[in-house]
């Protein structure tokens, strides 16, 4: 599932669920990597493929909108279904997915995982998050750090994942905040795509920072500070999984050192 163009291109599918988050500097880290980007954005009218041929990753990204159902049972945005049976797609046919916060949900939702509101209430701005141990074994988080830095801009959570996902980071208020399907789908809770203008954007007359009493600048500039933090550890994750789709990532698992005295 390699979309080669005469110049021998390979291209991600990155879906654009909303405005106000693009794939900004994810998008830089991953054509940096070597990856050719092809965005859809449903929100504006554009059509959503069948089905992943001719693409050697997918991409989806993270809004405003719930991944669950609106009361009369209706989704959120009427393409969710179309996002959902991609998604369901890219792990059949281990096709590599990254999906940020919304995604993530959408990712967990399409696997019978539940979304919720979170009564733990909004999450929002500057915030670290622990790896498990299961990541060691990842070919993606094992290089992550410990405690990473990350942002957060949520009000739902993931509250139960999809029956054989791994997790891989939690925290103490949402234990979800990332994890794996099979072994090329990964969703991240949390936000590493965002540049500060981004952060700006959202947290103009923002209903969560004001339902949290946070003042909208002093969350601008916090996140600001921690830009070059976020880089460090997720511009280096967004390389090897653009490596992973270009075929030149390593996937096998961490090899433990010979124990004295055995073969």
């Amino acid at each position: 599932m390699v979309r080669d163009s005469l110049d021998g291109v390979v291209t991600a599918l990155v879906i654009e669920n909303d405005p106000t988050d693009d794939a900004r500097r994810l998008g830089e880290w991953l054509t940096e990597a070597g990856l050719q980007l092809f965005v859809v954005r449903p929100h504006a009218g554009d059509e959503l493929p069948d089905d992943l041929d001719g693409y050697a990753a997918l991409v989806v990204l993270g809004g405003e909108q719930q991944a669950y159902p609106l009361p009369d049972g209706q989704p959120e945005a009427l393409w969710f279904p179309r996002v959902e049976a991609l998604l369901r797609k890219a792990v059949r046919h281990r096709v590599p997915t990254l999906a940020i916060c919304l995604g993530a949900q959408l990712l967990a939702t399409a696997h019978a995982g539940t979304v919720v509101r979170s009564p733990s209430g909004p999450e929002v701005g500057p915030a670290v998050v622990g790896r498990r141990d299961a990541a060691e074994a990842d070919p993606l988080f094992r290089y992550v750090p410990l405690i990473p830095d990350v942002f957060q801009w949520h009000a739902d959570e993931i509250s139960e994942l999809p029956v054989g996902a791994t997790l891989l980071a939690a925290s103490t208020r949402y234990p979800h905040q990332a994890f794996r399907l099979g072994d090329r789908a990964w969703g991240l809770q949390f936000h590493i795509e965002c540049d500060t203008a981004m952060i700006a954007d959202w947290a103009t007359d923002s209903t969560l920072l004001a339902e949290l009493g946070h003042d909208p600048e002093v969350v601008v500039a916090v996140c600001d500070a921690m830009m070059v933090d976020v880089e460090e550890v997720w511009q280096p994750f967004a390389a090897r999984f653009a490596a992973l789709a270009l075929g030149e990532l390593d996937e096998g698992p961490r090899r433990s050192l010979p124990l004295l005295g055995h073969e």
